[in-house]
């Protein structure tokens, strides 16, 4: 029953991330990214200091300056300023199908900095699901486009944050996280604006509503991921997370009128099937292992 639950909430927090990035997506022509990102984050600081106030918490934590804190932020602030600027400039589908790739590079990551223990059937699943990311980005070939590897800078980014966060000594909840990094992000969208020498513009009404719509549905998928990883078994419920790509396909499809090639499909399924082993193949030693602590 847990399983089923969080698995819902995963598939549902995957929808609201999907229809967050195509709401980004519109706005595309009319405002600079990083005035995107700003206002965003904005109001997700302001949501989050709210409920942080509401339950009673201090606004400032110290645990705030701790070095690994820090770092897992500014991870989370690049790979968020790529991964978004990626959305402005190639196929909704495509930027999705990358990010597909972040449990891969986590696991690998976990295995070279955090010392956990890999065996070669996930080795190989996680060289297979990059070959998958090769196939999208087609490096060299007719039809590579430059801007696929911002989407795959982002992915790196958002990696990197996990391995930060899994490292972690400080006790810290996901909210007060999520707010050091939209403390953070607020400036750098201001400062990555004035860099590439835009101009702020104000939204009109239109846009108004697709940016409060972005920072709604943005706190709802994130409530609903962490209500998914509140029991059952993690790593069935983690599979889950490649819903997202289901969803971006059908919104590319019916709003932006993506369809895409052979070539993104074969390397997202490529992908998508390599994270899910090595979900699977992780749950199953890690539940041998427990067998095995609790029959001795």
């Amino acid at each position: 029953m847990d399983n089923m639950r969080g698995a819902a909430f995963m598939v549902f927090s995957m929808l609201c991330f999907a229809v967050e990035d195509a709401l980004i997506k519109l706005l595309a022509d009319a405002i600079p990214v990083g005035q995107i990102l700003s206002i965003i984050c904005l109001g997700g600081l302001i949501a989050f200091m709210a409920w942080t106030v509401l339950k009673g918490d201090r606004l400032w934590q110290p645990a705030y300056l701790d070095t690994k804190v820090l770092l897992r932020s500014l991870c989370d602030v690049s790979g968020s300023i790529m991964f978004v600027t990626s959305l402005m400039l190639i196929p909704l589908t495509t930027a999705s199908a990358v990010i597909q790739a972040t449990p891969l590079v986590v696991a690998m990551g976990a295995a070279i900095f955090l010392g956990q223990s890999v065996g070669w059937r996930r080795w190989l699943a996680i060289l297979v699901g990059f070959v998958g990311v090769m196939i999208i980005i087609r490096p060299g070939m007719e039809g590579f486009t430059p801007a696929t590897l911002l989407a795959v800078g982002g992915m790196l980014g958002l990696a990197a944050r996990d391995l930060f966060t899994r490292g972690l000594t400080v006790q810290l909840s996901g909210a007060q996280l999520a707010t050091h990094t939209f403390a953070l992000i607020v400036p750098a969208g201001i400062l990555l604006t004035v860099l590439r020498g835009q101009t702020p513009v104000i939204p009109d009404a239109r846009e108004s509503l697709i940016l409060l719509g972005a920072i709604i549905v943005g706190m709802v998928a994130y409530l609903a991921i962490v209500a998914a990883t509140r029991g059952g078994n993690a790593g069935i419920i983690s599979s889950f997370r490649y819903s997202r790509m289901i969803f971006a396909l059908i919104i590319g499809y019916f709003v932006f009128s993506e369809v895409p090639d052979a070539a993104t499909l074969i390397g997202a399924a490529i992908i998508i099937a390599s994270g899910i082993y090595t979900l699977w193949r992780e749950t199953q030693l890690r539940r041998a292992s427990l067998n095995e602590n609790l029959a001795l």
